[in-house]
């Protein structure tokens, strides 16, 4: 990057500090948001240092774009807790400060992955995905099914909405975790940039968050500056504590992409098994299929809320049955007045 571009984010970072902590109400998080825009404005400097040994001046005083204007203004009605991952893409460090009620931190630089359950994210989004595939597939296959269509036109539109449901899925998917990793990628190279060319501000940094989290001065600044010392582990405990990352988990595109596509299309072929496979009372046989998976996807999901599996399969199976009651509905009626 060039060094007039750094000293433009440094100089943002220490303007959107200032509003950060004239938005905070809590004096102890205030004080770290001025003190951090002091660092910036510091870390300014080193990069204004390099723009003139590169033939650039930089100009006598800061102007915010409109964009960084605008943050200013939702920070004022919102709040920075509300905004935190528009702050950490806008280089405002220390958003972890806020993962935490009261900012506590039990061991500094422990992996936060030690404390989740490993697959636990796959296995909700799978959930999640089918129940989607299931519910939209099986609303539009009685929709179609209630207007009186032949049952070869009813598999028809059922192919076709798990098709397109599972390809606008992963689509989606897709482009979300690419721009984030994206995302994640250049603000980790922002720091590997910055630890390389000013280690010691970097380390400041980080002192002051490892403060504001409870711990005395003395020791977050010892605690910093020995991290800091180990090019590796610097830039993996800056990424955790200063942008809130976790290198390790960025995700995969493709990986999510396909998963969504893959739990999306085994939901929507659930309620059209019945058309594929049967001859007759394909209706009743979709309805059977899809309750009965109704009802085990809301017994899963009560894995993740706390509730009671048969509490939470027969609100899903209601939520379903109301889904494709209307749509029935629509489409009988439709079907009547067209016909």
């Amino acid at each position: 990057m060039h060094a007039l571009d750094s000293w433009f984010e440094e100089k943002r970072s220490a303007w959107l500090y200032q509003r950060v902590a004239a938005a905070e109400p809590d004096p102890q998080l205030q004080q770290t948001f001025l003190n951090m825009a002091h660092a910036a404005e510091k870390q300014a400097g080193i990069w204004a240092d390099a723009a003139y040994r590169q033939g650039h001046l930089p100009p006598a005083h800061y102007h915010p774009d409109r964009r960084t204007q605008l943050v200013g203004q939702l920070l004022k009605v919102f709040g920075p807790r509300t905004l935190t991952g528009l702050l950490a893409a806008m280089k405002v460090r220390g958003m972890s400060l806020y993962r935490y009620p009261g900012h506590g931190l039990t061991r500094p630089g422990v992996l936060e992955t030690q404390h989740r359950t490993p697959g636990s994210g796959n296995l909700r989004a799978a959930v999640f995905g089918i129940n989607d595939g299931l519910v939209s597939n099986a609303a539009l296959i009685l929709g179609v099914a209630g207007a009186g269509a032949a049952p070869e036109m009813v598999l028809l539109t059922g192919l076709a909405g798990l098709l397109a449901g599972a390809g606008s899925m992963a689509a989606g998917e897709y482009i979300s975790v690419r721009t984030q990793r994206e995302f994640y990628e250049y603000q980790i190279d922002l720091e590997a940039e910055e630890l390389e060319l000013y280690p010691q501000e970097e380390a400041a940094e980080l002192a002051l968050i490892y403060e504001a989290k409870g711990i005395p001065r003395d020791e977050a600044i010892a605690l910093a500056t020995r991290l800091v010392a180990d090019p590796k582990q610097a830039l993996d405990t800056l990424a955790r504590e200063e942008l809130g990352l976790n290198p390790a988990e960025l995700g995969s595109p493709w990986g999510a992409g396909l998963s969504s596509f893959a739990a999306f299309s085994l939901g929507a072929a659930l309620p059209l098994l019945p058309w594929w496979f049967s001859d007759g009372a394909q209706l009743p046989f979709t309805l059977a299929v899809s309750g009965t998976a109704l009802f085990a996807i809301g017994a899963a999901i009560s894995l993740f809320t706390g509730r009671g599996a048969l509490r939470g399969g027969l609100r899903m199976l209601a939520i379903g049955a109301a889904a494709g009651g209307l749509t029935w509905l629509v489409g009988r009626l439709l079907g009547v007045s067209l016909g």
